[in-house]
């Protein structure tokens, strides 16, 4: 690290758990960000603050003004324009150092698979549930850990998919492919914006312990944020031996 990075990561550094060794290991990591609305606004903007020092951001959406209650990279001035490229102007205000590659399309099997090769951790911050069990199958495939977020109305879930731990599920073992559920919107149903920011904040959490190596990561463990009294609750997650993406993977 330069003087300037020593300076801007100082508070990284201060940190114990993560030091000037950690700190280097973000800058040398390359994180993918999948949908840059509420969640990933928030994720995206903590990860390039932190360092992380390649950001693949993925999102097919132009900027609403609906969108501005809780999408926090983009701005007023900016409505109309591509996600990514608001989001990117946002990430690198904050940090001008960070590569931040765009990618202003309707993501599918093959792109993810292509992205995924050289990624070292994912982050899953849309709501369509075929894109989600796109990226969980590629996910698997390379042995990149998925971070999870997802919150509606007052509700939010937060975990990681982890096939290079042999105890935890990937996304089909909890939610199975076939299991189609009712597509529901914030659109529709409504959100608290702040807790989109909590959700999205702890998943560029959870991508930064993952990185560095730093604690115990959500692997196995789904964590239910209730808005209503902010309480938390954590539920065990099992990895299912007849799953249809991660039961053919050798566990490592």
């Amino acid at each position: 690290m330069n003087d300037a990075q020593l300076l801007r990561y100082s508070r990284h550094i201060l940190l114990n758990e993560l030091g000037d060794t950690g700190q280097d290991c973000l800058l040398q990591s390359h994180a993918l960000v999948l949908g840059a609305g509420g969640l990933g606004s928030a994720a995206a903007l903590y990860l390039a603050a932190s360092g992380v020092g390649r950001i693949t951001l993925i999102d097919h959406d132009t900027v609403d003004l609906t969108n501005l209650q809780r999408q926090i990279a983009h701005t007023t001035e900016r409505i109309g324009q591509l996600k990514v490229a608001s989001a990117r102007t946002a990430m690198l205000a904050l940090n001008p150092d960070v590569d931040v590659r765009t990618i202003s399309e309707l993501a599918d099997a093959s792109l993810l698979n292509q992205l995924l090769a050289d990624a070292d951790v994912a982050l899953d911050c849309t709501d369509n549930f075929q894109t989600r069990q796109a990226l969980n199958a590629a996910c698997v495939t390379h042995g990149v850990p998925l971070v999870s977020g997802a919150i509606i109305r007052l509700d939010g879930q937060l975990t990681t998919y982890d096939v290079r731990d042999a105890a935890s599920p990937c996304y089909a073992c909890v939610f199975p492919p076939e299991d189609v559920p009712e597509e529901v919107s914030c659109s529709t149903m409504g959100v608290l914006a702040p807790l989109v920011g909590v959700i999205g904040s702890l998943q560029a959490a959870e991508a930064l312990k993952l990185l560095t190596g730093l604690g115990q990561s959500l692997a196995g463990r789904l964590q239910l944020l209730d808005g209503r009294d902010l309480s938390w609750t954590e539920m065990r997650l099992q990895r299912q031996s007849d799953c249809p993406v991660c039961s053919a993977r050798p566990s490592t």
